[in-house]
C-alpha cells in the first residue's frame, strides 16, 4: 500500500470516536453498514476496510456541492471528510449517489447525511 493512503488511513481512524486501539491494531465498524473492521496500528486494512471520502472527489469544484464542500475546507482529504467503509458499501455508494452527482437531490441528501453521520463519529485532534 503507499505510503499516502495508509497516512489518510491513519488520519481517518485517528479522527473517529468508534475507532479504537486493540492489541492487534485498530478497530471500527463500517460508516455505513456497521461491520466490523479492523487495521492495523500503521493504519493497512485487514480484510474489507476502505477509505471513505464522505463528500466524493468529483464534487469538488461544483457550483452545487459548495456548501458541503466548505465545511470541509473544499479539501477532499481534509479528516472530515475522511471515513472508513467496508469495500462493498463504498462501492455501492460510488455507483449510487457518488455517481449521480451533486445535481441530484437525492444523491445530495445521502451525501448530507453521511456527513453528519461521520461528525457525529468525530474525534479531534489530540
Amino acid at each position: 500500500m503507499r505510503p499516502a493512503l495508509r497516512r489518510l488511513f491513519l488520519c481517518a481512524l485517528q479522527h473517529d470516536n468508534e475507532a479504537q486501539p486493540t492489541a492487534k491494531g485498530w478497530e471500527t465498524r463500517c460508516l455505513h453498514c456497521r461491520t466490523r473492521l479492523h487495521f492495523t496500528f500503521e493504519g493497512e486494512p485487514h480484510g474489507a476496510g476502505s477509505l471513505e471520502h464522505v463528500i466524493p472527489h468529483a464534487w469538488f469544484g461544483k457550483r452545487t456541492a459548495a456548501a458541503l464542500c466548505a465545511f470541509v475546507e473544499d479539501n477532499p482529504n481534509h479528516p472530515r471528510n475522511l471515513a472508513v467503509a467496508c469495500t462493498r458499501c463504498n462501492q455501492s455508494k460510488g455507483k449510487g449517489p457518488d455517481a449521480r452527482g451533486p445535481t441530484d437531490a437525492r444523491a445530495m441528501q445521502v451525501i448530507t447525511e453521511m456527513l453528519a453521520r461521520r461528525q457525529a463519529r468525530w474525534r479531534p485532534s489530540e
